[in-house]
């Protein structure tokens, strides 16, 4: 599976919230205040049905789609290039980044440690 853009994302977003939608739908689910053009979002999803994250079925000219990979397999191999790439899979280095950028406090690090 090829990675996802930032509007790709945006729209797995979207199906992994509707389940099930079709292009009308993944459209009025945006959050934005300008909606973008069907012809737009109906070629992203073609886009993700070709790398693998999106599947449908067709009604005819009308297709219906749906997430091919579920939220937390794609945020497990998501993280797992992250924590690889950035932290070079240290879990020593990926807490003291969020310690730094106040991301955890030192509650969270005693929740953490006592729940073991």
């Amino acid at each position: 599976m090829g990675e996802l853009t930032k509007t790709e994302e945006r729209i797995m977003q979207v199906l992994w919230k509707l389940n099930k939608a079709f292009v009308k739908d993944i459209i009025d689910a945006l959050d934005e205040e300008t909606k973008p053009p069907y012809n737009t979002i109906s070629s992203i999803v073609r886009l993700l049905e070709k790398k693998g994250y999106v599947n449908y079925n067709a009604y005819g000219k009308t297709y219906e789609y749906f997430p091919a990979i579920s939220k937390e397999q794609y945020a497990k191999t998501t993280f797992s290039k992250l924590f690889t790439g950035y932290f070079d899979s240290s879990p020593a280095s990926l807490l003291s980044f969020l310690v730094k950028e106040e991301k955890l406090s030192a509650k969270d690090i005693e929740n953490v440690s006592s729940s073991k």
